[in-house]
């Protein structure tokens, strides 16, 4: 069996005013192109993931390296596989909307030594690789605003720990994931708003992320676990609160981070895509999202324009 090489980049893309739509207010679409040298060819910027390196963090690095673009990841679009000799290769795309200029960043390089905004119809003619135009043909340009349902890190077994359950901290391994959560949030989400449920083991689980960009944690009792008390009414209001908070935050329509419990990060999935129009994944996942793993809610236009899972 041949050996699998990933790779990962973006469609990045931008808005424009032209002569035509000047009158009216609308604007056109541009792609960004690259050229490398070494093959003489035109393509969408992406690389080769480093060891150790979640394939998210690569598409973000490759496109900064070649381009100079440094923007948030929006939803996925079509990946492309192909033989390459002895090896297959797989590149991972996501779509990328560029808000600054257009190649004020970019430095010439040995890897790439020109790039290019282009009209999207001029783009998929410019490529020289017409796998790369399914991608391309993928991108549906709308600006999205990511809600994202992190479950909390790891932080052991509740029957070994003595004290309350709220006061359980993350173990070793926890650590070590919000720390990645920390690098790896923000290739969605470089600012938002960041709610927790009060359980320590939640707060700890966004607090680096939270920090990096000198946000704060709050800690949110909607998200908190329902009373194991056996008090229906008091799951119930739990449960409506926890509704009314994630419908809430759709209509403010700004980047949020949201680090709740196994138990009723379900419940806020469904209320996300149902104030969005959308029906939820089935319940129970397939597999269930890990400890540390979280779901991206890519929202446009009060519209659900992606839903993607992710493990740190």
């Amino acid at each position: 069996m041949s050996e699998l090489i990933l790779a990962a980049g973006a469609v990045a893309w931008r808005r424009v005013r032209d002569a035509a739509s000047a009158g009216t207010g609308a604007s056109g679409v541009e792609i960004l192109l690259v050229h490398r040298p070494k093959y003489d060819d035109w393509s969408l910027p992406k690389g080769k993931r480093e060891p150790g390196e979640n394939i998210v963090l690569t598409a973000v690095r490759e496109v900064f390296e070649e381009t100079g673009v440094r923007s948030a990841l929006g939803p996925r679009l079509p990946s492309v596989e192909y033989a390459n000799g002895a090896f297959r290769k797989r590149i991972d795309y996501w779509s990328m909307f560029s808000p600054g200029e257009a190649d004020s960043g970019f430095t010439a390089s040995h890897e790439v030594d020109k790039v290019s905004w282009l009209p999207r119809a001029r783009a998929m003619q410019r490529l020289t690789y017409p796998r790369d135009a399914a991608v391309i043909a993928g991108l549906r340009p709308r600006v999205t605003v990511p809600l994202i349902l992190l479950r909390h890190a790891s932080a052991g077994q509740k029957e070994n720990w003595p004290a309350d359950d709220e006061s359980r901290p993350l173990d070793a391994k926890g650590d070590v994931d919000a720390l990645a959560l920390a690098g790896l949030l923000p290739c969605f989400a470089p600012t938002a708003r960041v709610l927790s449920s009060p359980a320590l083991r939640c707060t700890e689980s966004v607090r680096p992320y939270a920090e990096a960009f000198g946000g704060t944690v709050d800690a949110e009792a909607a998200l908190a676990l329902s009373g194991r008390s056996g008090n229906s009414s008091s799951r119930t209001n739990r449960s409506d609160a926890l509704t009314d908070l994630v419908r809430d935050l759709v209509a403010v329509d700004g980047p949020a981070v949201l680090c709740l419990h196994r138990e009723n990060l379900p419940k806020a999935l469904a209320a996300a895509c149902a104030a969005l129009g959308a029906t939820a994944p089935p319940e129970p996942p397939d597999p269930p999202l890990p400890k540390g793993g979280f779901w991206v809610v890519h929202m446009a236009d009060r519209e659900l324009a992606g839903l993607e899972r992710y493990v740190p």
